[in-house]
């Protein structure tokens, strides 16, 4: 085969490391963002973290310059009721600039997409040394006071696990040196809920034989541990837990009596609701049986769970919505990342016609610094921008709630940004919105629609918002099927096909009608 030699022309995306980075910090979460920021400043000697206060941020909404409005044209819109504005001031910037690239820079033509999306709408004008204006974080200049540095430690630390309270009061609990290793192997042996997770016939098989301990005194301990406190840690089974807490109270607790015949012999018929067979086995009346249930359901079927780790997990919302003076207001969260600029002294240093190792080791970093800036300053346009438009589409969510949710996908907001739905994606992963009703990521305010009987479309999130008033509403003792829900549904002008009711139900974590029955 001759070789031969052809000149083709073409067109391909090519990813510099600019436009990498810039794709990269739009996705990251807040925390992941103040990381990488701090990764940065430690690594380019270029940037700086600053801890003067900028008191502008303070200044009123209302009197702000660059609070744009998104409703220029509102006249025109019959249905529209409120004016939606952005203040980017506030957090983009204090007046930064695009970076300056030597005519010689060609990366630039490859970003031109990207920088082609950034909203139009926020005014982009300073030098690079200006200050990238977010609030500092707590590693700042910002000192605590006393009460706050005291209660640093409980804050920080982690709840008490079962197994080291129950422990702690084997070790105030008298007993023989073989006892407490049973008592010990035994509590290592449960589970999250405080159930034992083998059987002690198991356990037995778990010691040496030269210990030579036998079933009896597995059981001796168990029933011991099983009077520590959570009251019915250790049990084999649910029946064998709420009887230990059953019989702890007083004898002449009412109805204790009948609540111990129903756990040892008709468990199955509670679990399943069927009262009508409990009423015929027990030959209790309706408003009895229903002063029994009442003192079963006081008692705890799994007594780990509250020493399981529930700490609660914060959130620093991205984005904050208020209503002021009738207008919906969007802004970016001032505290979400320290302030950052370039050093000016050390940018100083570097000469234009030095091609020494230093020189080009300083000259690189100011480069790479004034990217850095570059891509926080269009995360934060992009941001803005989507949660600006979200809140335009959901004015109705925010105004009246959940069931006044609209339909909406990416490809909405895509379109309304002139953006591709995967910038939008990552947007609105893992980045958060305080509203007036609540913090929501952003993702919450896409849902999917359904057809209605007059033509236009529900959200779905707004039917899971109906199936939830509907149950909250029904009669406990005739819960509404999903085939009701359906109807009810239907007579609202909604078509939702009855196992559509089942999937938003149990997402929802509603249990069937039948789990729902009650008697009292």
């Amino acid at each position: 085969m001759k070789q031969s030699l052809q000149l083709k022309m073409g067109q391909h995306l090519t990813m510099t490391p600019q436009l990498q980075q810039a794709i990269r910090l739009l996705q990251l979460s807040t925390l992941d963002l103040q990381q990488e920021i701090q990764e940065i400043v430690d690594t380019n000697p270029m940037l700086e973290v600053s801890e003067e206060n900028d008191t502008s941020n303070n200044s009123d909404i209302e009197n702000n310059d660059s609070a744009t409005d998104l409703q220029a044209n509102a006249n025109n819109n019959s249905n529209t009721d409120s004016i939606i504005e952005t203040v980017g001031d506030d957090y983009i910037a204090a007046n930064a600039a695009e970076t300056p690239v030597d005519k010689d820079d060609t990366s630039r033509n490859d970003d031109a997409d990207w920088q082609d999306n950034i909203p139009s709408e926020l005014p982009v004008e300073s030098n690079w040394d200006d200050v990238y204006t977010n609030a500092p974080t707590s590693s700042g200049s910002q000192s605590l006071d006393f009460n706050e540095m005291a209660d640093l430690d409980n804050r920080n630390s982690s709840a008490e696990s079962l197994s080291s309270h129950l422990m702690w009061q084997l070790n105030l609990t008298p007993m023989s040196d073989i006892d407490q290793l049973i008592a010990t192997a035994i509590i290592d042996a449960l589970a999250p809920s405080g159930m034992l997770s083998i059987s002690p016939e198991e356990l037995l098989e778990t010691f040496d034989d030269e210990l030579e301990i036998e079933l009896d005194e597995i059981e001796a301990v168990r029933h011991r541990i099983q009077q520590f406190d959570p009251l019915g840690v250790a049990s084999t089974d649910l029946t064998d837990c709420l009887m230990v807490q059953l019989a702890q109270l007083p004898s002449q607790t009412p109805w204790r009596e009948q609540a111990a015949q129903i756990i040892n012999r008709h468990l199955n018929l509670l679990a399943s609701r069927d009262f009508t067979q409990l009423i015929r086995r027990t030959r209790l009346k309706e408003h009895e049986l229903g002063e029994v249930i009442q003192l079963i359901r006081s008692l705890n079927p799994q007594p780990g769970d509250a020493y399981q780790d529930n700490a609660a997990q914060y959130v620093v919302p991205d984005v904050f919505v208020e209503k002021h003076k009738g207008r919906w207001l969007v802004q970016l969260n001032p505290d979400i990342a320290p302030k950052i600029r370039i050093n000016t002294e050390y940018a100083s240093l570097v000469k234009r016609a030095d091609s020494s190792s230093d020189n080009t080791f300083l000259r690189d970093n100011l480069q790479e610094a004034k990217w850095f800036l570059k891509s926080l300053h269009s995360r934060n346009e992009t941001l803005l921008k989507v949660a600006s438009r979200i809140v335009e589409h959901q004015r109705e969510f925010l105004e009246h709630g959940e069931e006044a949710m609209k339909p909406l996908v990416l490809h909405d907001i895509a379109t309304d940004v002139e953006m591709h739905e995967s910038t939008v994606s990552r947007v609105t992963t893992q980045k958060y919105m305080h509203t007036p009703r609540g913090i929501f990521e952003l993702k919450y305010f896409f849902s999917s629609h359904v057809a209605t009987a007059e033509g236009g479309e529900c959200s779905s999130t707004a039917i899971r918002a109906i199936i939830k008033k509907l149950v909250s509403a029904e009669n406990t003792r005739k819960p509404l099927s999903d085939n009701k829900i359906a109807n009810l549904l239907d007579d609202q002008g909604i078509k939702v096909a009855r196992r559509t009711v089942a999937k938003y139900r149990e997402s929802m974590s509603i249990p069937p009608s039948n789990e729902r029955k009650r008697i009292t």
